[in-house]
């Protein structure tokens, strides 16, 4: 027992003294109009995809409606609205559709995710975690 005192002891005051370290940090100032600017053309970009008759086709396929999916797409936070757009982008233009297949199955995980969290309802064989 004598001995895990000891230890934790020394555990402790090595986390102490390494507290006490001063660690490089950078920082810039950010500003709002940039912020807003790419979280705007982020959804743009979205928009734009979504736009799209084949993208709508494959969504419909799945089941998914145009309107659902424009709630989705507002409802999604500035960092994975920016995600999304950028996976859109590595898209080959006039693709394979082996990577729609990856962006559908995303925008599936997405709206899966949202349904479990319990934010909306578009699958009917998920049960919200809270109640």
């Amino acid at each position: 027992m004598k001995r895990i005192k000891q230890a934790v002891v020394t555990v402790s005051c090595a986390c102490l003294l390494g507290a006490g370290f001063l660690m490089p940090a950078q920082a810039a100032l950010i500003g709002s109009d940039q912020i807003v600017r790419s979280d705007s053309a982020a959804r743009s970009r979205i928009d734009g995809w979504l736009a799209r008759d084949e993208v709508r086709s494959a969504l419909a396929a799945q089941g998914v409606e145009p309107a659902q999916l424009q709630a989705r797409v507002a409802a999604l936070s500035d960092d994975e609205a920016r995600d999304l757009a950028a996976r859109i982008d590595q898209l080959p233009a006039g693709g394979d559709g082996g990577d729609i297949l990856g962006i559908l199955f995303a925008v599936f995980i997405i709206l899966l995710i949202t349904d479990i969290l319990g934010l909306t309802k578009v699958f009917p064989f998920t049960r919200p975690i809270h109640r």
